[in-house]
């Protein structure tokens, strides 16, 4: 059987059942008159940072070995239908001219001829 990575989620949820049976289990023993929810919040944060502590000093343990890296070659093609330099620069530029003056000066161009 190969085996696996630890899943967390499964394992904390696992603890944490145990934990809650446990308690159940020594509360039914040991009668202690304690405020409830604040010793179960109290532990139940310890419990958390337990988890996260071991769960930090374990991830720093496994070291994954590291994949040489790969030259990659870079070829420029030109694409067919490429575009002229003086063609694509009108095209940028036409862009770039604010739409109201653009709008300003084909109205004037067309306010003649709506006249004729």
């Amino acid at each position: 059987m190969k085996p696996h990575r630890t899943d967390a989620v499964s394992l904390t949820f696992g603890l944490l059942f145990l934990v809650i049976a446990g308690w159940w289990a020594v509360s039914q023993v040991v009668t202690l008159h304690l405020p409830a929810l604040g010793w179960t919040v109290a532990g139940g944060l310890i419990l958390f940072g337990a988890v996260g502590l071991l769960g930090a000093i374990s991830s720093g343990r496994r070291e994954q070995p590291v994949a040489a890296p790969v030259a990659a070659s870079a070829r420029v093609e030109t694409t067919p239908g490429d575009l002229p330099p003086e063609m694509h620069a009108s095209i940028v530029q036409e862009l770039l001219d604010d739409p109201a003056t653009r709008f300003e000066s084909e109205q004037k161009r067309t306010e003649p001829e709506a006249e004729k």
